[in-house]
């Protein structure tokens, strides 16, 4: 493991064998990060995040409590929120404290990538090797390969495991085929 000499990982998170931690990163109490991963620059992982291993978070992007499955790919700029009703201060009118949220938290299934300044409003599920794209809002959960785009974000096809958008035949360039399934997509093998 390796951690910058600016970066803040408390001592009550754990961080895995292989991982690498960068410049500015905080990773706050009872995160659990896996093995081999790419904490980029100047990244905030929140209390309760989870990552899988081989996950690579991008610089500055902002992880509030979600679940992330192994090898997926967080860009530059992402935030995934949690708080489905967030204020800064209670209805008696004193300051929000940790215990004062509701959590909903985002997952984000293995082999997923989300695109570079995303937003995941709490309690999506982002599907398997699905892709979210750069500057999504993304408010309803996303399938299996599926590709979102735009504010909000739309379903606008579907991806093959080699990150290709599939064509309408759901047959890659790559020469992988796919059927549809009730998640999503699935191998036609």
């Amino acid at each position: 493991m390796f951690v910058h000499e600016t970066a803040e990982v408390s001592e009550d998170s754990l961080v895995g064998p292989g991982t690498q931690v960068w410049h500015q990163a905080q990773v706050m109490a009872g995160v659990r990060v896996g093995a081999e991963c790419t904490i980029g620059k100047g990244v905030f992982l929140g209390a309760g995040t989870r990552l899988g291993d081989r996950v690579k978070v991008g610089n500055y992007a902002n992880l509030f409590g979600p679940s992330v499955e192994d090898g997926v790919f967080i860009a530059p700029l992402a935030c995934v929120m949690e708080d489905p009703r967030p204020r800064a201060t209670n209805p008696d009118g004193t300051r929000r404290g940790a215990g004062d949220f509701e959590r909903l938290p985002v997952t984000i299934r293995k082999g997923a990538s989300v695109g570079g300044g995303a937003l995941i409003l709490p309690g999506v599920t982002v599907g398997r090797l699905a892709l979210v794209s750069a500057g999504a809002v993304v408010h309803r959960d996303v399938p299996d390969h599926g590709i979102v785009a735009g504010n909000p974000a739309r379903h606008v096809g579907f991806a093959c495991l080699c990150g290709l958008r599939l064509g309408d035949d759901l047959v890659c360039a790559c020469s992988r085929r796919y059927v549809e399934s009730g998640a999503g997509l699935a191998p036609a093998d």
